[in-house]
């Protein structure tokens, strides 16, 4: 039990980052949205569980990268912390930044020809695993969660919380963005939004920088 309240703080902070991070859309979070809309809820669906997946795989392959270069430089795990503390820093100011411009979110469908469900399915992975913003922000994300000698069911916490939440996050906006209403209504909150993510990743990367373990 003590163990787990060691590193229970900082797996949660890990999920939160990822969650909040999702609350930003990216390219990836955009497709699925203007696919719904444009194309069919179901089409917005497959191409959410590619993205999921392409999630997932970035997790795995982030979590055996470091865990692989710890395993040779321990000190290396300085170096991941300040690069992560770095690039959240940089996601706070791009929210606070957004939160002060006047645009709204560009949701736009995947392209090309009507495509079948596992179609819209490798689409999604496609595009989840060729924006290079995912390998930065899941090194950002493992190494909130990550402390010097954590055991593997640390890690394994991570990937699987985290997989599990982007299943059910993408699958929402699949949902709920269907109808032009929610893009709107989102259009409106979008400022508040983004301020609370910069302050969110203010936090998080100051948090990082100032860890000692």
């Amino acid at each position: 039990m003590s163990e787990i309240s060691i590193y229970l703080p900082g797996i949660l902070l890990a999920y939160a980052a990822f969650m909040l991070a999702l609350a930003s859309p990216g390219p990836n979070v955009l497709a699925v949205i203007g696919t719904s809309m444009s194309v069919s809820r179901a089409s917005g669906l497959s191409l959410a569980m590619g993205v999921a997946t392409g999630s997932f795989t970035w997790a795995l392959l982030t979590v055996f990268g470091l865990s692989a270069l710890l395993a040779t430089y321990a000190s290396a795990l300085l170096a991941i912390k300040i690069f992560g503390g770095l690039y959240l820093l940089w996601l706070a100011y791009k929210s606070f930044k957004s939160a002060a411009s006047n645009h709204d979110i560009e949701a736009l469908a995947v392209t090309g020809k009507r495509r079948s469900a596992f179609g819209y399915f490798r689409r999604g992975y496609i595009v989840q695993m060729t924006n290079p913003k995912a390998a930065l922000s899941w090194i950002a994300i493992i190494s909130l969660g990550l402390q010097e000698g954590a055991p593997v069911w640390v890690a394994a916490t991570i990937v699987v919380g985290t997989s599990v939440l982007s299943i059910g996050i993408h699958a929402l906006y699949a949902i709920a963005f269907s109808t032009p209403a929610m893009v709107r209504l989102y259009g409106k909150s979008r400022r508040a939004i983004q301020g609370v993510l910069g302050t969110f990743f203010a936090f998080a990367g100051l948090r990082l920088l100032t860890s000692r373990g």
